[in-house]
């Protein structure tokens, strides 16, 4: 095989809500955590272990801004992207990494009526690229929220011909 793969798909519950940043030239960034668990039975004590593993997710603009509106800590959503690693200086010159989870696609999980202000279930902004593909709209269509998941791809608001 000669390429090569960097995917990432998780589901997970935030850890809280989206954090935004906003730059210059109108781009936009959002970032949260997202805990997902792996729960096993020790063979030789019999105890059930249960691990809980930290993701740094990473949503830009149009996402980022669907993200902040709906997104809640504690939803549960499907995340699908791919591992970024940068590299930064903090306050006293140390280099230090992060490695992060660059999302091109997200669902939200959690039914609209499961949480208390009845509005993470994603209000069904769009669809993913492969399910609006034959429809004659070239927009991203608005739906009423409904409790069925749904589905964000960045693609959705790049290389749009207006």
């Amino acid at each position: 095989m000669t390429g090569t793969l960097n995917k990432v798909m998780l589901i997970g519950h935030t850890g809280d809500d989206v954090k935004m940043h906003y730059f210059e030239g109108g781009g936009s960034i959002g970032r949260f955590p997202l805990a997902t668990n792996e729960v096993y039975t020790n063979k030789t004590t019999g105890q059930k272990v249960e691990n809980t593993e930290w993701h740094n997710i990473v949503v830009r603009n149009k996402a980022a801004e669907i993200c902040e509106k709906y997104l809640k800590k504690g939803d549960k959503v499907y995340i699908e992207g791919r591992i970024k690693t940068r590299k930064w200086q903090d306050d006293k010159g140390v280099e230090r990494y992060s490695t992060e989870i660059q999302c091109t696609d997200f669902t939200f999980l959690t039914p609209k009526d499961a949480t208390g202000s009845g509005s993470s279930s994603g209000a069904g902004y769009g669809q993913s690229q492969s399910q609006s593909q034959g429809q004659q709209q070239n927009e991203p269509q608005q739906k009423a929220p409904s409790s069925q998941p749904q589905s964000f791809t960045q693609e959705d608001e790049d290389d749009l011909p207006f």
